[in-house]
């Protein structure tokens, strides 16, 4: 399991262990917070098409889904 500070996400690299459509690489572009100030979602942008996607946060935990930096 990752260890992730949800303070520290923005700009975070990652890399897909099972990579679609030749992406792989992605970058935390924007953290989606709750009134509280707490990291809800995470915009992850792919290197290779720019696509975004919004997921969890929690997700990044999943270390047979996400690896920390870019391998």
């Amino acid at each position: 399991m990752n260890r992730i500070n949800p303070r520290k996400l923005l700009l975070s690299k990652w890399t897909a262990v099972q990579p679609l459509n030749r992406e792989k690489h992605f970058l935390v572009t924007e953290l989606f917070r709750d009134e509280q100030g707490s990291v809800l979602e995470v915009e992850l942008q792919a290197l290779m098409s720019l696509r975004n996607q919004r997921i969890s946060w929690t997700h990044l935990k999943d270390t047979d889904t996400w690896r920390m930096g870019w391998q």
